[in-house]
Order: C-alpha cells, then sequence, then structure tokens
C-alpha cells in the first residue's frame, strides 16, 4: 500500500502536480499526547494566533531506494512565513540573532540596518537558499508594483537547514513554482505541522523533525499581548533530548531507535530555523532580545548549538503598521523596556513547545539510499513521562 501510494504520488508530480495539498492538522499535537507545559496558548496554539500572519507550505516526495543525484528520491520543500499576509507593502519591525552561525539566513545584514523586515520569511533545504530567494523577488514583483521611490528592489529573508540524509539535495528539485506555491497557498488559522515544506526531510535529535508551531498570550495585566513561534528543526543527537525536563533521548528503548545507528541517531549536527512573532509593541533593538530569547527555549529541549549547528532566530512585530511610511515622520508606539519580561517568558515557552510539536507530528519517513528516520514514539513518550511523573493527564 504505501509503496502504490509512493508511485502515484510520483506520477502526479512528473505530471506537473506541483508539491502537496495542504489539508488541515489531524495527527495529534504534544499536549495531546500529555506533555506539560506552562504557559496560556493561544486558540490554535501557532504563530497564526499572532493576528495577520499566514504560513503556507510546498511539499515535493518522489521517488524511492538507492540515491541518483538528479533523479531522487526526493524529501524537500518550501516553507512560507508573511508577517502581514500578501499586503504588497509589508514592512514590520524585526531583529535577528544567531545562537551558531553555521548555517544561512540571507537578508539580515539589512534587518540589522535598516531595522524592518520586507516581506516573508521562506525556510527550505541549504542548497534551495537560492532559487527560493529569487523566486521571492519575482513574486513580489508580479504581486505589486515598485516601492515608493521607484524601484523594484528586494533582499528576501530565506533560511535553511540540512536535508542530505533523507533528500536528494544536490539534485536541486527545489524550483521557483515551489516558492509560488508556498507563497500564494499562506493563509491564517491552524498551521500543519512535521514533514512537510521546508520540514519535509528533516531529522532532529535522531527522530523525524520538521516544522512545529505554538503561541502564548500573555495576562491582560501585562498587556494581552500575544506571541507564536515556528520553527524548522533539524539539529541536535538523541542522547540530548529532553522533554519537560525528561531525559527521553536517553530512555527511549533501542528497539524504536534501531532504525538509524547509534552513532547517527547521536551526532549532534544540524540545524534550527526559528520564527518568532508578536503583536505588542515592539522596535528593532527590542526584537533582537526577543530573538536571543528564543535560544533559552531551544535549551529546555536539550540543544547545545553544536559546532555543526545552524542556530538562526527572527523576530517581528506586527504592531505599527506605518513605521516605514516614506513620506514620514511617522509616530511609533513602543513597549517599554521594562515591561518586556513577559514577552521574553513567553518566547521561551512557545519555542520549547513548537519544537515538540514538530516532533510529535513528524512521522517515520524513508529517503534517499532506503535512509530511514523514525518518529519520536509516541506510547514510549507517555510511557517515559509516567515514570518521571510528569505526565499531564
Amino acid at each position: 500500500m504505501r509503496t502504490r501510494f509512493l508511485r502515484d504520488l510520483t506520477l502526479l508530480l512528473l505530471c506537473g502536480v506541483i508539491g502537496i495539498p495542504t489539508f488541515a492538522q489531524t495527527k495529534p499535537r504534544a499536549r495531546d499526547l500529555g506533555v506539560p507545559f506552562d504557559g496560556a496558548p493561544g486558540p490554535l496554539n501557532a504563530i497564526t494566533d499572532v493576528a495577520g500572519v499566514e504560513v503556507g507550505h510546498s511539499t515535493i516526495i518522489s521517488g524511492e531506494g538507492k540515491l541518483v543525484v538528479g533523479k531522487g528520491p526526493v524529501r524537500t520543500g518550501v516553507t512560507a512565513i508573511l508577517p502581514r499576509g500578501k499586503q504588497p507593502s509589508s514592512f514590520v519591525f524585526a531583529g535577528w540573532f544567531s545562537l551558531n552561525g553555521n548555517g544561512e539566513m540571507t537578508g539580515t545584514t539589512w534587518v540589522e540596518e535598516s531595522g524592518f523586515l520586507e516581506g516573508p520569511v521562506m525556510i527550505t533545504n541549504t542548497h534551495s537558499v537560492g532559487v527560493v530567494r529569487d523566486a521571492v523577488i519575482q513574486w513580489r514583483v508580479k504581486l505589486a508594483p515598485p516601492d515608493q521611490s521607484g524601484y523594484w528592489w528586494s533582499l528576501p529573508v530565506v533560511a535553511e537547514t540540512y536535508d542530505g540524509y533523507l533528500n536528494d539535495i544536490n539534485g536541486f528539485h527545489v524550483k521557483p513554482q515551489h516558492t509560488f506555491e508556498a507563497l500564494d497557498s499562506a493563509k491564517p488559522g491552524s498551521v500543519i505541522e512535521g514533514s512537510v515544506g521546508g520540514g519535509t526531510g528533516m531529522t532532529c535529535n535522531g527522530f523525524k523533525g520538521g516544522i512545529g508551531t505554538s503561541s502564548r498570550v500573555l495576562d491582560k495585566k501585562d498587556g494581552g499581548y500575544t506571541v507564536g513561534v515556528l520553527v524548522q528543526c533539524n539539529y541536535g543527537g538523541r542522547y540530548n533530548l529532553r522533554i519537560a525536563g525528561v531525559p527521553v533521548g536517553r530512555e527511549v528503548k533501542e528497539d524504536a531507535a534501531s532504525a538509524m545507528s547509534a552513532e547517527r541517531a547521536n551526532a549532534d549536527v544540524g540545524s534550527i530555523i526559528i520564527v518568532v512573532a508578536t503583536d505588542a509593541p515592539l522596535v528593532a533593538h527590542q526584537l533582537k532580545r526577543i530573538a536571543r530569547r528564543a535560544a533559552l527555549g531551544l535549551g529546555r529541549d536539550g540543544s547545545i548549538a553544536s559546532n555543526g549547528s545552524g542556530d538562526i532566530f527572527i523576530a517581528f512585530s506586527t504592531a505599527n503598521p506605518g513605521a516605514a511610511d516614506e513620506k514620514g515622520p511617522v509616530n511609533v508606539t513602543m513597549l517599554p523596556n521594562e515591561k518586556m519580561t513577559p514577552l521574553f517568558q513567553a518566547t521561551v515557552q512557545a519555542t520549547e513547545e513548537a519544537i515538540v510539536n514538530a516532533m510529535v507530528a513528524a512521522e517515520t519517513m524513508v529517503g534517499a539510499d532506503n535512509h530511514k528516520v523514525i518518529g519520536l514514539p509516541h506510547n514510549q513518550l507517555r510511557e517515559i513521562l509516567k515514570e518521571y511523573n510528569r505526565l499531564a493527564k
């Protein structure tokens, strides 16, 4: 049955069907399994709880068996995060941070210099950053007229993690149309997690990784603001994995871990991209402070930001929609620094949960050269949490 599915799927892709349709999320999430987390999530427990934010994916899966560069197997894709939806001009205050720089996020020098993010944040595989970047510019030119200065000018933000264990990464299977599909399919509402979009072929802590998301809503006394996080996780060795403070990676039974060698599963390499969104009125330097806090959520799940890991984060605020108006001067609302601590806490909490959501949603995948990466075993996770008195239900 599974072989037939892959064969039929391959035929659809070869016949011109772009990517794989995105359906409503039906898989359990970490909280459904009884994983305890701190903080109050938004209605969707997703980055799209921040009003205006939209997310889209293009997923490319074809072929099986021996790797033939240029032919597959293919396990990759593109994910798009749009801060203000598909508005032609979508400037938002933003800040970025590199915990460890063995990775790439284009456009960040201008984010640092200007304090603004214009347009989407895109995530794909390491060797497809260039084609996605160029396609974003094509999409921008098609969507809207030149900017207020009359120039067609853009420095897109495109980030990556490496999926070469499961994917024919040197076959360059991501094409401009996959970028267009991710952008055009972006929508508010629930976000599909796991092996989807840019996260299709990713591995996390020795298990299947991918896309995950979560959110937190602050108390009214703290402003009632929302913080949402989306991750593409592809980092870490199994031995270091901690969930809800429990050393889950060390406790998983060997029969469940046998799909990958112990050496491979415990190799602390790979990367993670973290995108933080908020509706709190923050300016660029404050958003850089927010981006730094994502590292603490990552650490809660056991990351040590190893030498081989690209751990790169970007944060933006959807407040102050007119701040980039070139007719200026403009009035900007800014939350005092003394009021930011609850936002820091929300960022840490949502990052921690988004990573676990990605791993819970990602299912076992077989890819290039029949490499197999198992999904985090749900039943074992519950049993381990129960043994440590950390199971919520």
